[in-house]
C-alpha cells in the first residue's frame, strides 16, 4: 500500500545561483556518495542538473514522508543511480520501499517519490 506521494518542481537557475554564492551548498544537499558523483565531472551543466535533481527529490521524499524538510535532513536521504542510470533511494529514514523519478528541462527539474508501507495492513 502507498504510505505517501510527494512531488516537487525546482528551478535549476535558482540552485545554480545558490551554488555560485556558496559552493558548500552542494555539501549541504548531497551525501558523501552523491558528492563523489557530483565531482566526477567538470561539466557544470550536468553538475547543476544533478544537484537540483537531488535537492528536488529529497524535497519530494520529505513530502511523501509527511514531514517536509526540517524534521528530516537532506543527508537522511541518499539517491544514487543503479547500473542502468535509474535513480534509486539508497538511504532513507522510513523502512518501507521508496521509488523516485527525476526529470528535467534546461531550466526545471521535476521529481516524484512514492513511499510504500513497510507492511501490508
Amino acid at each position: 500500500m502507498i504510505y505517501g506521494i510527494g512531488i516537487d518542481l525546482t528551478d535549476i537557475p535558482r540552485i545554480t545561483q545558490a551554488y555560485q554564492r556558496n559552493q558548500r551548498f552542494a555539501e549541504k544537499v548531497l551525501t558523501e556518495k552523491e558528492l563523489a558523483v557530483f565531482h566526477q565531472t567538470t561539466n557544470q551543466k550536468f553538475q547543476m542538473e544533478y544537484l537540483a535533481g537531488r535537492f528536488s527529490a529529497k524535497e519530494s521524499y520529505s513530502k511523501a514522508y509527511g514531514t517536509g524538510l526540517g524534521k528530516i535532513g537532506l543527508h537522511d536521504i541518499e539517491i544514487l543511480d543503479d547500473s542502468l542510470g535509474k535513480p534509486v533511494i539508497t538511504k532513507q529514514p522510513y523502512t518501507g520501499a521508496a521509488h523516485v523519478s527525476i526529470s528535467h528541462t534546461d531550466a526545471l527539474v521535476t521529481t516524484e517519490v512514492i513511499i510504500e508501507t513497510a507492511e501490508k495492513e
